[in-house]
């Protein structure tokens, strides 16, 4: 599990319908948050890629995704620096990898 629900219980204090319905904007939100960012890369469109790298951060921030979280830290400082395609495009697949493989686990650790 890459994931954690620490600081999303932390900040709940209980409420399960808090926690649900953050899973369930995470889940709605990220996957095309990170289809728009692979597409951004596509057309190497750096404004793009700096604001949804910067928009899918805090979200796998919140599910204690810190290596996660790092990468698209990553991604978000090259898109607005405008740094090599290539370092973009070689960070992106390890950073769908683990946000897919965590919406996988979210929809069946909570029958999403």
């Amino acid at each position: 599990m890459i994931y954690s629900l620490d600081k999303l219980n932390e900040m709940a204090e209980g409420d399960k319908d808090f926690i649900v319905s953050v899973i369930s904007v995470f889940l709605e939100e990220v996957p095309e948050d990170l289809e728009g960012l692979e597409k951004a890369i596509g057309a190497r469109d750096y404004d793009t890629i700096y604001k949804l790298a910067h928009k899918i951060k805090p979200n796998v921030d919140i599910l204690g995704m810190e290596q996660t979280r790092a990468m698209a830290l990553d991604i978000e400082t090259m898109g607005k620096s405008e740094a090599s395609m290539e370092d973009i495009e070689k960070k992106f697949p390890l950073l769908k990898k683990d946000v897919l493989q965590v919406v996988s686990e979210l929809k069946k650790d909570f029958d999403l």
